[in-house]
């Protein structure tokens, strides 16, 4: 950048901040703004537990609540990690999805699927507070 081209960008910052403009920063949440937040994601962890006891979810009446009631033995702290199951490193969503497809005989949901979302929403609230430990069996 020439000499030219900074003088014109302190110039441009310093009117912009005379004139009482001043950029926003990324940590600059309104309480509004968090209320809403957490309310959305309180509203995804209700659907998600709605889900996981839902028998539609797949094809045999069979419910992930049955398996892991209260997202019991899930673990969501402890992704990415080996699953024996799928023979790699995976995420929770590959495990959910391995799960749907197996036990449950269900068709496996897109990664953005809002009941992916609840699901995940779900299963981590149910271990807030657990450290996180990617890797661990």
């Amino acid at each position: 950048m020439g000499i030219k081209q900074v003088t014109m960008a302190v110039l441009a910052a310093a009117t912009l901040f005379l004139a009482g403009v001043h950029p926003a920063q990324a940590d600059e949440f309104t309480t509004q703004d968090l209320e809403l937040w957490q309310n959305q994601y309180q509203a995804a962890v209700k659907k998600g537990r709605q889900v996981f006891t839902d028998p539609g979810l797949g094809t045999n009446g069979v419910v992930c609540a049955q398996c892991h009631p209260n997202a019991a033995n899930t673990h969501p702290e402890t992704y990415p990690k080996f699953q024996k199951q799928l023979g790699k490193v995976a995420t929770m969503a590959e495990m959910i999805n391995f799960c749907i497809m197996n036990p449950l005989e269900g068709k496996p949901l897109a990664l953005d699927d809002p009941r992916m979302i609840a699901i995940q929403a779900y299963i981590t609230e149910e271990r807030r507070g657990v450290p996180l430990a990617p890797g661990k069996h």
